[in-house]
C-alpha cells in the first residue's frame, strides 16, 4: 500500500534511472521537483505532476528555496561522464548539498549508491559512492543508501557496454575482470525499490543492497547475451590488467561516453555481490531472472523513440535505428561563416546520401562495406525522413 502523497526532490532526475524514477513517483501521487544540470531534455517528458528546476551542484550557491517543505530527498548524482577527476567532483557535489540541508534539513535523503567489493582496493567510481554516503550521513538527516551493480536494462551505460562490445567486436577478448561475479538486476526490480522505500523509511541510517537472483560472472552474463540476441563471438579472456583499457579504445567499441565507461570498468576487477536478505523483507517483489531481463531491454529499443530516454527530441526520433549505438557520438569543431542558417541546414542534410561526404568517399564506402561483412545490417544513405531545421 502506497503511502500519502510527499513533496520530493529529485536531484539528477536527468539520469538514466531518475528519468523513470520520476514518472513512477508522479504517477503514484507525489508531488515531485526534478532537478538536474540538463534539464531541457526531461522537461519534454512534460509529466503530470513533475516540477522542473534547473540545479547544479557545482555552482557556488545552492538554490536553497528548492528545499522548502521538502520531505524526502532522493540523491542520484554522480559525475563519472564529466572526466578523470570525477572523484573530487562527487565530493563537491554532496559537500555543497551537506551545506544546504544543514540550512534546511529534509526528513529523509535516499542515496542509489554501488555495491561494495569485500577489499580495500577500490575502484575510483566505487571510492566516490562511499565518499558520498559518507558525506550526505554527515548532515544528519536519516539517510538510506541503496546499494546496486549492473542494473539490465536500455539505456543502463553498464548494459550498453556489455551490448556494444557484442555488436560491434568479431571476437571478444576482455581482460580477466570477466571472471568476476555480480548480480545484476532489472530495472523495474530496482525502481520498484525505490519507489516502495517510502513506505520503509527508517529513524536512523541504513544501507540496504539490491540485487537480482541470480550470482553471475561477467563472462556468463556475455555468454547468454549473446544466446538472446543471436549475436554469436568467440569470447577469449587475456590476463590484461584493467588499467590498460584506454579511453580511445572504449571510444572505438562503445557509444556509451568513454570516461564513463572506462570509469565503470575500473569497478569490475572484483566481485561485487550483494547481501539482499534485509531489503526483500522490506519490499518483497518477484525478482526478474537475467535472461528475461535482457529480452525485455532489448525488446525496448524497438520503442526508443517514445521513452523517456529520448524525449521528445524530432531529429533523434528521425535518426533512431534498432541495433543502434544507445548513446549519440559528439564531435566536432567550430568555425564562422556568412553563410545563412538554411544554408547549412541544406547541406548538411545531404550528407550520406547521393552526394557522400565532404570527404574520404572511397574510406566511407570500404567501411560500409566492412559493417557489412562483420554481420551489421543497419540501412546506408540518408533517412527517407526530411529533418525540419531546428537550430537557433
Amino acid at each position: 500500500m502506497m503511502s500519502t502523497s510527499k513533496r520530493i526532490l529529485v536531484l539528477g532526475a536527468s539520469g538514466y534511472i531518475g528519468r523513470y524514477l520520476i514518472a513512477r513517483l508522479s504517477g503514484a501521487g507525489h508531488q515531485v521537483i526534478a532537478a538536474a544540470r540538463h534539464i531541457d531534455a526531461i522537461k519534454k517528458q512534460s509529466t503530470a505532476g513533475v516540477e522542473y528546476q534547473r540545479v547544479d551542484l557545482h555552482d557556488p550557491v545552492f538554490p536553497l528555496n528548492l528545499l522548502k517543505q521538502v520531505e524526502i530527498l532522493y540523491y542520484l548524482v554522480h559525475s563519472m561522464g564529466d572526466g578523470d577527476d570525477f572523484l573530487l567532483r562527487e565530493q563537491q557535489a554532496a559537500t555543497r548539498l551537506r551545506e544546504a540541508l544543514r540550512q534546511y534539513p529534509v526528513k529523509q535523503i535516499i542515496f542509489l549508491s554501488s555495491l561494495q567489493g569485500k577489499t580495500s582496493d577500490h575502484s575510483a567510481h566505487l571510492r566516490a559512492r562511499q565518499l558520498t554516503g559518507d558525506i550526505l550521513r554527515d548532515t544528519g538527516i536519516p539517510v538510506t543508501e541503496l546499494r546496486a551493480g549492473i542494473v539490465i536494462g536500455s539505456g543502463s551505460a553498464a548494459f550498453e557496454v556489455m551490448r556494444d562490445m557484442v555488436y560491434n567486436l568479431p571476437v571478444l577478448t576482455p581482460p580477466r575482470w570477466v571472471r568476476s561475479r555480480t548480480m545484476p538486476i532489472a530495472l523495474d526490480n530496482l525502481l520498484y525499490y525505490l519507489l516502495h522505500l517510502l513506505d520503509n523509511l527508517g529513524p536512523t541510517h541504513r544501507i540496504l543492497e539490491a540485487a537480482g537472483p541470480e550470482i553471475l560472472s561477467y563472462q556468463q552474463q556475455f555468454e547468454r547475451f549473446m544466446v538472446i540476441s543471436g549475436r554469436h563471438r568467440p569470447l577469449i579472456p587475456l590476463p590484461f590488467p584493467v588499467r590498460w583499457i584506454s579511453v580511445k579504445f572504449l571510444s572505438l567499441i562503445t557509444s556509451v561516453p568513454p570516461t564513463l565507461a572506462r570509469a565503470l570498468i575500473q569497478g569490475l576487477k572484483h566481485d561485487l555481490l550483494a547481501d539482499d536478505q534485509q531489503l526483500r523483507q522490506l519490499i518483497p517483489q518477484s525478482l526478474i531472472p537475467f535472461d528475461e531481463a535482457v529480452r525485455c531491454a532489448l525488446n525496448d529499443q524497438y520503442k526508443l523513440s517514445d521513452a523517456l530516454n529520448w524525449g521528445n527530441d524530432p531529429q533523434a526520433i528521425n535518426r533512431w535505428q534498432p541495433d543502434y549505438g544507445f548513446f549519440p557520438k559528439q564531435a566536432g569543431c567550430t568555425l564562422t561563416t556568412s553563410a545563412s542558417l538554411e544554408s547549412l541546414w541544406q547541406v548538411i542534410n545531404q550528407l550520406g546520401g547521393d552526394h557522400g561526404y565532404f570527404f574520404g568517399n572511397t574510406l566511407w564506402k570500404i567501411r560500409a562495406l566492412m559493417d557489412r561483412v562483420l554481420g551489421h545490417k543497419l540501412p546506408t544513405g540518408r533517412p527517407d525522413r526530411s529533418s525540419p531545421c531546428s537550430l537557433a
